[in-house]
């Protein structure tokens, strides 16, 4: 089990094989070659071997991570739908019926699912990563119903030059789609009777002893399901831990083991070298001639929460590097560079 430690004694339980090749991550961050990390937790087999913090928050600063949120909001969907409350074939505009009439209506609208929002695969026309979208999540913010600003979004075209869905891998056109796992907050409030911050602290928090939560809201009360949740870094860790764990903690199952291994299958093609979950990403990294399978969160400005399932080993990685040039790719070189080939060695 991941306990939070104050870092002497933290030191003091940390095997001698990890410990001095770990010293170079906090030489090399002090030194600024990874520009604004914060916080740096690295886990392996249930246990803390690395935690440090370069900024003046500290272990109990509560980080705002952007859309590693999102794959919390999974987390919570698979909690609903082992308790039988959704599935992953729910239509999720129907459970909205004060929405009518729709803005540019499509039948094809009405039969978005759960599982569509979860993989990003959704037929509307939403993309975070084109500025000239509609459905670009820089354009929701300026209004106030953001559930709206999803449901009246139109359907999406596929020019010869892109492949329709049933000519991708896995059968989904991708696109990252912020508005739709933002319309999954509501969604969990109607089929549980909760609001998303108590659903969830009875749920995912409590029972993993996460206890310092700041949600952020959307204009109109909704928990902000697509991004801003903060958390303590070694909190971050324990929710990567529970996915290790099969959804187990402490002997309980949380969440159900077949909802994890379906989180962590891949249903989309992301990107070039990213598969994609249910809301986790699913990648490889080469150091020096192995291959090393992981799934993650990932949060604007490189935030990233790493599962590395071979090594049995979980990495944190929060930084405020949101205006920094590749930030993503940062973070990956602070992990394959000095994290990785320390938890490689036998």
């Amino acid at each position: 089990m991941l306990r939070h430690l104050p870092l002497p004694l933290l030191l003091l339980m940390t095997s001698g094989v990890h410990a001095q090749p770990l010293d170079a991550v906090t030489s090399a961050i002090n030194a600024g070659e990874y520009k604004q990390i914060t916080s740096v937790v690295v886990s392996q087999h249930g246990k803390l071997i690395y935690e440090h913090y370069f900024d003046k928050e500290g272990p109990e600063g509560l980080r705002n991570t952007r859309s590693v949120t999102k794959t919390v909001t999974g987390m919570l969907v698979g909690v609903a739908a082992d308790r039988k409350q959704l599935r992953l074939d729910t239509k999720v505009l129907p459970r909205f019926p004060e929405l009518q009439p729709l803005a540019n209506p499509d039948p094809r609208k009405d039969n978005i699912t759960v599982e569509d929002f979860l993989t990003m695969s959704s037929l509307l026309e939403c993309d975070d990563d084109n500025q000239l979208s509609r459905g670009n999540e820089e354009r929701m913010y300026l209004i106030e119903d953001w559930s709206r600003f999803a449901a009246d979004l139109p359907i999406r075209g596929f020019p010869d030059w892109q492949p329709r869905p049933e000519k991708s891998p896995y059968g989904r056109a991708w696109s990252y789609c912020t508005a739709g796992v933002t319309l999954l907050g509501p969604l969990l409030e109607r089929v549980s009777g909760q609001s998303v911050p108590d659903f969830a602290a009875a749920n995912l928090f409590k029972p993993l002893g996460i206890e310092q939560v700041k949600w952020q809201f959307q204009p109109k009360g909704s928990a902000m399901t697509g991004g801003g949740l903060q958390l303590r870094s070694a909190d971050l860790a324990k929710l990567g831990q529970l996915y290790l764990n099969g959804g187990r903690w402490e002997g309980k199952q949380i969440i159900s083991s077949e909802w994890v291994r379906n989180s962590i299958a891949p249903h989309a093609n992301a990107r070039e070298g990213y598969d994609y979950g249910y809301l986790w990403w699913l990648q490889q990294f080469k150091v020096d001639e192995r291959t090393v399978p992981a799934y993650g969160m990932s949060g604007s400005g490189g935030n990233k929460v790493f599962v590395l399932p071979e090594q049995d080993a979980v990495v944190v990685i929060t930084t405020t590097n949101f205006q920094i040039r590749g930030a993503h790719p940062l973070s990956e070189k602070l992990l394959t560079s000095l994290i990785l080939p320390t938890l490689l060695r036998p």
